[in-house]
């Protein structure tokens, strides 16, 4: 009864629950059967699996599609600065300031700065008057709200990140700069073995606290002094580049730094000692110099070497270098206060004041120096660092122009 039945209208699985509840009585051949339901149950499952394809694929391309991009959010704009009224760049020590007040409020704290207002300390600080007074522009920082402890801050930050950067320098020296720092060593060695005789000598106070003048000590004080004076000259007419400068440069680079030279400290090795006085000597921020750039091009190797020289010879103490470069200010107001004092002595001395001592302390500015004619006797012994002196005197000439 089943030759008739129409297998193809049968699903698969009717045929399967029907094949295998009758064995016995199934007409159909066991062999057509399999491949039967082998091709129908292939079909469906292809079919099935490419509607799921289609589905997910869907599914997938619909997750795929990009958003839209929002819309970038709109620039901050910052109050004007606080201070000069200038674009701000962002709040800087507390408020809205600009690059420039940032900085130089950042360099004033850091530095200690100390300026003076030329007119009634109220002036206007804007955009175009800031730079002309200095006072009133640090006074309008701190009105706005400026904080120092912001700058203390933000330099132990610094000082943190540029600690690691100095413990990856190299401490090594070009030859060049090797054999400029021989040279001075050598140049300070042998010019400088009387600046240690000067401790030697010292006053003793009366009870009313009164130094009186031991004429004595004067005398011994005026003949060590000189010499040094004229070992200084000699000094540096060794140093790399000095005699090319103009003879007026080198008078007044000497005049400013021959008692800087004088004060340095005795603790450090000779190489220290006679690159620092190089650097004392050699500096382009002396008043009346002709050619400044040319003084400073000069002190450049100067003070590389002698920051690679400190940095090898004390490795544990990074900061040795920039704390020796600020003891210059320092070194220049006490020989400020020396030479006055020196000058005062001449009211007290009863004889004349040594002439190369006096023109040292000449103030290079509008003072004529003094000639070997106006100051007795001594000037046969004493050489002057004045160009001016040697053509007014056939005595004496300058050791700068020998």
């Amino acid at each position: 009864m089943f030759d008739c039945m129409d297998v193809l209208s049968v699903s698969p699985g009717q045929i399967l629950d029907f094949y295998t509840a009758s064995p016995s009585s199934c007409m159909l051949q066991e062999k057509a059967l399999k491949a039967c339901f082998s091709g129908l149950t292939q079909t469906e499952w292809q079919h099935r699996h490419t509607a799921q394809s289609i589905e997910t694929q869907s599914t997938s391309s619909e997750e795929l599609v990009p958003s839209p991009p929002s819309p970038l959010p709109p620039p901050r704009v910052y109050k004007p600065c606080f201070v000069c009224q200038d674009k701000s760049s962002g709040y800087h020590y507390g408020v809205s300031a600009c690059e420039g007040c940032k900085g130089f409020f950042r360099r004033s704290i850091q530095k200690n700065m100390i300026y003076t207002c030329h007119r009634d300390k109220n002036c206007v600080i804007n955009k175009v008057t800031r730079n002309r007074c200095q006072y009133c522009r640090l006074q309008k920082c701190f009105e706005v709200g400026m904080s120092k402890e912001s700058v203390r801050n933000d330099r132990n930050k610094k000082k943190k990140e540029t600690s690691k950067q100095e413990c990856t320098e190299s401490y090594e020296m070009t030859a060049e700069l090797d054999d400029l720092t021989e040279k001075i060593r050598k140049a300070h060695q042998e010019t400088f073995p009387s600046l240690c005789q000067l401790g030697k000598y010292t006053t003793n106070s009366s009870a009313d606290h009164r130094v009186r003048l031991d004429l004595g000590l004067w005398d011994k004080f005026s003949e060590l002094a000189t010499k040094c004076i004229i070992k200084i000259v000699e000094f540096a007419k060794r140093l790399p580049g000095f005699t090319g400068l103009t003879i007026a440069d080198q008078i007044t680079l000497l005049k400013a730094a021959c008692l800087d030279i004088l004060l340095l400290p005795l603790e450090m090795d000779d190489t220290e000692t006679g690159l620092l006085s190089a650097i004392c000597l050699i500096c382009g921020d002396r008043q009346d110099l002709e050619e400044p750039t040319k003084v400073d091009k000069l002190q450049e190797p100067l003070l590389e070497a002698l920051k690679i020289y400190i940095r090898k010879r004390r490795p544990s103490k990074p900061h040795m270098f920039p704390k020796i470069l600020m003891k210059i200010t320092d070194l220049r107001s006490i020989s400020a206060k020396g030479a006055e004092r020196v000058i005062t002595l001449k009211m007290e001395i009863p004889g004349s004041m040594p002439p190369l001592i006096q023109e040292m302390l000449e103030n290079s500015e509008g003072h004529e120096p003094l000639t070997p004619s106006s100051s007795g006797n001594t000037a046969e012994h004493s050489p002057s660092i004045s160009p001016s002196s040697v053509e007014n005197s056939g005595v004496s000439q300058s050791p700068l122009v020998q």
